[in-house]
């Protein structure tokens, strides 16, 4: 057994887990890095030496929500040999997402409203940009002739399901975003 596995995860592990779920849950701005390294277990200073500041740590757990969001959708999507049928999986990767016990919407989207800088802008960017950049991918694979314009549409698409599935508790948004999705792409692969 490594040293490692008998020592439990480390400082930056556990402040990562305590900032996601604290800041998802109640927001990056309302809740305190004290809150945080309690909850961690952990020292201030191993949160000052880790990371730096919370700007930070923010950073940090957006980033990770990114990867995890990115290593879901993948997953999802590798079910799928037909491009239109791939197109389409974000959209119901995304439902499972919004089924799960706890969801409150995009954590880029409210660490942006709640909390404009830059380490959260540098993060939203990144996410926002990979998002579009795989539904531009995905609509060039599926055959649209402009897979850019529908890549942007369905990215709107994408972030209405978000906000309906929070704002209205209804996890069956993503199904509409998907017909949606479905409509857009067959009217586009119609238009060629």
């Amino acid at each position: 057994m490594s040293a490692k596995a008998v020592a439990g995860p480390s400082a930056r592990e556990r402040l990562l887990a305590a900032a996601n779920e604290l800041f998802y849950a109640e927001g990056v701005h309302t809740v305190g890095i004290d809150r945080v390294i309690e909850r961690a277990g952990v020292a201030k200073a191993s949160l000052y030496n880790t990371f730096g500041s919370k700007d930070e740590l923010v950073r940090a757990y957006l980033e990770q929500r990114h990867a995890v969001t990115a290593a879901r959708i993948t997953r999802y999507l590798e079910r799928y040999a037909d491009p239109r049928d791939r197109l389409l999986g974000v959209f119901e990767a995304q439902g499972e997402l919004f089924a799960e016990t706890g969801f409150r919407g995009c954590a880029f989207a409210s660490a942006s409203a709640e909390s404009p800088g830059a380490a959260v802008s540098r993060a939203a960017d990144d996410y926002r940009g990979w998002v579009r950049g795989l539904l531009t991918s995905l609509a060039g694979e599926a055959g649209a002739p402009d897979p850019d314009r529908l890549g942007r549409q369905l990215h709107m698409l994408y972030d209405g399901a978000s906000l309906s599935a929070r704002m209205d508790r209804d996890p069956s948004a993503s199904a509409a975003a998907r017909a949606a999705a479905a409509a857009l792409l067959d009217a586009a692969l119609a238009a060629r």
